[in-house]
């Protein structure tokens, strides 16, 4: 019994190598190649490679014509088994795969540098073709480095700054001096980077891969190219403003002294009113006056004299009168 109790607990802690040994899991994210003695045996793809299997299928028929062992291909994740110690799996990713290329120098049409930083997403279609061709996702970078570097570089080198810097092709309208200048653009970046990822994976094709996209991150200009544009811009944005403010001193101006004519001639106006106010007042009072006076001669002859007393004597005042003089009389009628 112990004897018994001892193989069964052996085989029962052998067991879990023993399945591993025959069974593999596929994830929903993987795809796999069976290997027998160095040799692909079993594709098994994921529900991503939907569009491309057809392709695949025909990649694989053509290979069997060359080998013995010809190659299955099974679909879907899940559990599937393998002969222990003579077959081995290789794990592909299924999912969506990022390249991200460190800052290149490139020359565009009319010879302008660029710090172009670009990124890509590709993914593996053909498992087989790939294990083949790169082996790992470490080759398969470096070959795309390779394919895209060498394909944007060409494309940009056909293409001006502008269209680079451009996302659409709608006109680009400037203003140079006191001009409106409307640039054409022939294709902008949008068709630029698909004629590259196009280009790029017609290229990667041939290790099983596929380019979905490629993108620039950024486009810099040398940091000396940059301190020249910065420059030139600034002394442009400076050109502009002192234009505007030498404009706006002039109308300013302009405002000032058509405000002083104006304010002028509302004064001018204004005096000219009051004076012939003034002087059809002065004519009115002096026809009261006169009417006045030949009306009553003696007493605006008497009051004018109090009047020129009270202005010219005070009680200081010694004077010598004639005695046909008004004022005379005046004072000799008060002291009466």
């Amino acid at each position: 019994m112990r004897n018994f109790a001892a193989i069964l607990i052996a085989i029962l802690i052998f067991i879990p190598f023993i399945g591993r040994s025959f069974m593999f899991i596929v994830d929903e994210t993987e795809q796999a190649v069976v290997i027998q003695f160095g040799k692909p045996l079993t594709l098994i793809v994921g529900h991503n490679s939907d569009q491309n299997l057809e392709d695949l299928e025909f990649f694989v028929q053509d290979y069997n014509k060359s080998v013995e062992q010809p190659v299955l291909i099974e679909q879907g994740a899940g559990l599937y088994f393998k002969v222990p110690f003579i077959q081995n799996v290789r794990y592909f990713e299924d999912r969506l795969l990022e390249y991200d290329a460190a800052p290149t120098a490139v020359v565009t049409q009319d010879k302008k540098n660029l710090l172009i930083d670009n990124y890509a997403r590709w993914r593996i279609v053909n498992p087989l073709l790939f294990l083949q061709s790169v082996r790992t996702e470490g080759g398969a970078q470096a070959r795309l480095e390779d394919i895209i570097y060498s394909v944007l570089r060409g494309q940009l080198a056909r293409n001006k700054l502008i269209e680079i810097v451009r996302n659409t092709n709608r006109p680009l309208t400037t203003i140079e001096g006191d001009k409106l200048v409307v640039e054409k653009i022939n294709s902008g970046r949008e068709a630029i980077m698909k004629d590259v990822t196009d280009r790029s994976n017609e290229i990667a094709a041939q290790y099983g891969i596929e380019i979905l996209d490629v993108r620039i991150k950024r486009a810099d200009l040398p940091e000396e190219n940059a301190k020249a544009v910065f420059g030139r811009m600034d002394a442009e944005r400076n050109r502009i403003s002192t234009k505007y403010r030498s404009e706006g001193m002039a109308e300013s101006e302009k405002i000032k002294a058509e405000t002083d004519r104006d304010v002028k001639v509302l004064l001018a106006e204004a005096y000219k009113k009051s004076q012939t106010v003034k002087g059809d007042a002065d004519g009115e009072a002096a026809a009261i006056y006169a009417e006045a006076y030949n009306s009553y001669k003696n007493f605006y002859s008497f009051l004018k004299s109090l009047e020129t007393l009270e202005k010219t004597v005070d009680k200081n005042t010694k004077m010598v009168l004639g005695t046909e003089e008004n004022v005379y009389k005046a004072l000799q009628k008060k002291a009466q």
